[in-house]
C-alpha cells in the first residue's frame, strides 16, 4: 500500500517526459496566428507577383507561428530547445516588422507616431483580440498603409508576448534543469530502491 501512495504521490516527478499543455492557448500563438493571415492577405493584394519579397514575408510569418508551437511541443523534453525555438519565433518576427516599415518607408506611407491617435486605438484592440477572424475581416476595407501599421502595431505587442514566455521557459530551465539532467536524476532515484 505504501508503494502505491508513493507512486502517486511522485509520478509527475518521475516523468521523463512531461505534457507540454495546448499552444494554442498562448496569446503569442494567437497574436502569431492572426499576423500570418494578415502577411498572408497583405502580400497576395498589395505586392507584385514575383517580388520576392513576398516569399520572405510569408516566411517570417510562417517562422514566428510554426517556431512557437515546435518550441512550445518540445518543452516536455527539452527546455533548452524550446527556448532555442522560441527564440528563432521572436527573430522571425521583428525580420517581419522590418519588412513592414520597410514597405512604409520605401513608398513614403507614413508609419504611425508613438503618439498618434490611430496607434492608440490599435494598442486597444490588439490587447483585446487575438482572433484572427477579427483581423482577416478588419483589414478587408483597409488600405495597405493601414494594414502596414496594424500588423507593425501587433508585432510589437507580440514581440513582448514571445519575451514572455521566454522568461517563463528561462525559469522553468532553472528550476526543472534540463532533459539529460532529468534523465540522470530518474535513473539514480531508479538504481537506488
Amino acid at each position: 500500500m505504501k508503494k502505491a501512495t508513493f507512486a502517486r504521490k511522485t509520478s509527475m516527478e518521475n516523468k521523463l517526459i512531461r505534457p507540454p499543455g495546448d499552444y494554442r492557448k498562448l496569446f503569442c500563438y494567437q497574436k502569431s496566428e492572426a499576423i500570418y493571415d494578415i502577411t498572408f492577405h497583405f502580400v497576395h493584394t498589395y505586392l507584385k507577383r514575383g517580388d520576392r519579397t513576398i516569399d520572405q514575408m510569408l516566411q517570417a510569418a510562417r517562422s514566428t507561428k510554426q517556431n512557437i508551437v515546435e518550441g512550445y511541443s518540445r518543452t516536455g523534453t527539452s527546455k533548452e530547445t524550446a527556448l532555442k525555438l522560441v527564440d528563432v519565433a521572436k527573430s522571425s518576427a521583428l525580420e517581419l516588422l522590418s519588412d513592414y516599415t520597410d514597405y512604409l518607408r520605401a513608398r513614403n506611407l507614413r508609419q504611425w507616431e508613438e503618439n498618434s491617435k490611430e496607434l492608440q486605438a490599435m494598442r486597444k484592440v490588439g490587447r483585446v483580440h487575438n482572433d484572427s477572424a477579427f483581423y482577416r475581416e478588419l483589414i478587408q476595407t483597409r488600405p495597405p498603409e493601414t494594414i502596414a501599421n496594424i500588423s507593425i502595431c501587433l508585432l510589437k505587442q507580440n514581440d513582448y508576448l514571445i519575451a514572455k514566455l521566454l522568461d517563463s521557459l528561462s525559469k522553468a530551465f532553472l528550476e526543472e534543469g534540463g532533459f539529460r539532467e532529468r534523465m540522470t536524476n530518474q535513473r539514480i532515484k531508479y538504481r537506488g530502491r
